[in-house]
């Protein structure tokens, strides 16, 4: 099958290199990589099937200035909620694509992991069951697929978890301990579902791949971007400091920022969230975690 990868970051590259194993793989990205296969946007836009890893703050600009709908299949690898306007993946892209062509993908899945070839198990979630199981199959060996048709408890938990995983950062960089830690993920859980049923998603997603799966991988692991940012935000870093440490977009930052401007809109109760939120706007995270332990 002709596959075109779009993002040629870490993790498009590592879908790039685990899809090859049965296809053949394309790739692109904004600016020119030393890489095999690398093509032009229009040649990737040629492929049967698409997988985007735009990053979710930037893919509304992105598809207005860049996509053309040419009846491809296309899986979405991206996480977030774009932060101007609190809206999912899928309800941008509803303007470009129609439903029986896209799907998300989800589920724990370091880029790193998935360069040596080391085993997981994703999800990919459509309402059309027929594209998901077309999808699976397009996948190498040592990643397991599973179909969903919860699109939104799929772009939840690919979003809030990343939020949870800062906020488990800054309880490791203050070095208060695993039962903290363990307290702080399983409560976030408990928010991201509450906040997933909200908006009409599945409870089982919460405690399956999407959820639970990703959200302890990303929680607890130095590897995880997000975790990166809440260890930096720990160390009295700023904003700036950390993303250029970084060197890396960290979705869980314009996230935290949609779902307080969403809390608030809504009267959304979301203790974990707000406190991301006040600690990436300045507050003490000392303060952040006493006010959090304390409510």
């Amino acid at each position: 099958m002709s596959i075109g990868v779009i993002g040629a970051g870490k993790w498009g590259s590592a879908l790039a290199f685990a899809l090859s194993e049965k296809n053949s793989v394309f790739i692109t990205s904004r600016t020119p990589r030393d890489l095999d296969n690398f093509v032009t946007l229009d040649e990737i836009l040629a492929c049967e099937y698409l997988v985007v890893t735009v990053p979710a703050q930037q893919i509304a600009d992105w598809l207005e200035e860049n996509f053309v709908f040419k009846n491809q299949k296309i899986l979405v690898a991206s996480k977030g909620i774009e932060a101007t306007s609190g809206k999912f993946l899928n309800e941008i892209y509803e303007k470009y694509v129609p439903d029986e062509n896209i799907a998300f993908l989800s589920g724990p899945s370091f880029a790193s992991e998935v360069m040596q070839s080391l085993p997981t198990a994703l999800v990919i979630n459509s309402s059309n069951e027929k594209l998901a199981q077309e999808l699976g199959d397009l996948f190498p060996s040592f990643i397991k697929t599973y179909t969903s048709d919860d699109v939104i408890g799929a772009e939840v938990c690919g979003a809030y978890k990343n939020v949870i995983a800062i906020a488990a950062g800054i309880c490791n960089g203050l070095e208060l301990g695993n039962n903290a830690a363990a307290a702080l993920i399983s409560r976030g859980l408990v928010e991201m579902q509450r906040f997933g049923i909200a908006y009409g998603a599945k409870e089982e997603s919460f405690i399956g791949l999407s959820g639970a799966g990703d959200l302890f991988l990303t929680a607890s692991s130095p590897m995880s971007r997000n975790f990166r940012v809440g260890i930096g935000l720990a160390k009295g870093r700023t904003q700036k400091e950390i993303l250029e440490a970084l060197g890396e977009v960290a979705e869980g930052i314009g996230t935290a920022y949609a779902l307080h401007d969403i809390s608030v809109k809504q009267d959304l109760y979301l203790p974990i969230a707000r406190e991301v939120y006040l600690t990436l706007e300045g507050k003490n995270p000392h303060e952040s975690l006493k006010d959090l332990l304390t409510k």
